[in-house]
């Protein structure tokens, strides 16, 4: 599990929880109005639907759920080690010996890049399939994120219109309080009831759907950066560079403060062996 995201989420809600806490706010009123809730919650689903199609509305909500709350299976410096020990067991033993290396890969992509080199693909060939299967990647990304950004835009609007009704329920109501001695204390609780509907729409799309599609972009981001590594990698392993040097290209990719952690750490990602492909 991604705990940024769920420790995220609790500290909102606790942040919110709180402020009503500190600011005496009556939580009666705001959990007694769950048609307030549902309105903004399954109105907002519900417009988001009509968006997009309904495949594509399905795909990119589990999708972006399980982007937003599920680590990658692997980071950079995985990615980088796992691929310069393919490329010295190339160069040791020919690349045929990588393909139950290749097989017990648990990402997709990098397993059939290897596999694809192993079956001796021409270099043009190999980057156009991965590229293309990288700009479907992005594209279902992008979708993902657009729906939630889609939701978080429709929550606050929805929550106004419950706000709409709780006060045209008011005002019908209004007549009803004339000559009541507590006419005012009446209607300041009917006021922050009809309020209850913007609190929800404004609360869901600020600290739920907007936020979830900012860690699917992100996600995308370093999905996107890990393919690319990979893609790198796959290729010099086919054209057989010298794993010391691969490793150097691939270092480019990271982060400057990653790059000094790995020359602080012995300046390799993994033991590439033997002494006499250093000088290869």
């Amino acid at each position: 599990m991604d705990f940024a995201t769920i420790i995220g989420l609790v500290l909102a809600v606790a942040a919110l929880a709180l402020a009503a806490l500190i600011g005496k706010v009556d939580a009666g009123i705001i959990f007694a109005r769950y048609e307030a809730f549902l309105l903004v919650f399954v109105g907002t689903i519900g417009a988001t639907m009509v968006s997009f199609p309904m495949r594509t509305f399905w795909r990119g909500l589990v999708g972006g759920l399980r982007t937003a709350f599920v680590e990658p299976v692997y980071h950079e410096r995985e990615v980088i080690g796992t691929l310069v020990s393919f490329a010295e067991k190339a160069r040791r033993e020919g690349l045929l010996a990588l393909e139950n290396e290749a097989a017990a890969l648990e990402d997709d992509f990098m397993r059939k890049g290897i596999q694809l080199v192993i079956d001796g693909r021409d270099t043009d060939i190999i980057r156009k399939i991965l590229e293309t299967e990288i700009a479907f990647v992005q594209e279902r990304n992008a979708k993902a994120e657009a729906i939630f950004m889609t939701m978080g835009g429709f929550s606050p609007t929805l929550g106004i219109i419950g706000t709409v009704l709780g006060l045209i329920a008011m005002l019908k109501a209004l007549g009803a309080l004339t000559g009541s001695s507590n006419i005012a204390g009446q209607l300041g609780v009917a006021t922050a009831q009809a309020f209850v509907a913007t609190f929800f729409g404004i609360a869901l799309a600020n600290l739920l759907w907007i936020p979830l599609a900012s860690k699917i972009k992100e996600r995308a981001g370093e999905q996107l950066l890990l393919r690319e590594i990979m893609v790198e990698g796959i290729l010099s392993i086919q054209a057989g560079d010298n794993p010391r040097l691969l490793e150097e290209k691939l270092h480019a990719f990271l982060d400057p403060a990653e790059r000094e952690t790995e020359i602080e750490a012995g300046g390799a990602a993994v033991d590439v062996g033997e002494p006499e492909l250093a000088g290869a």
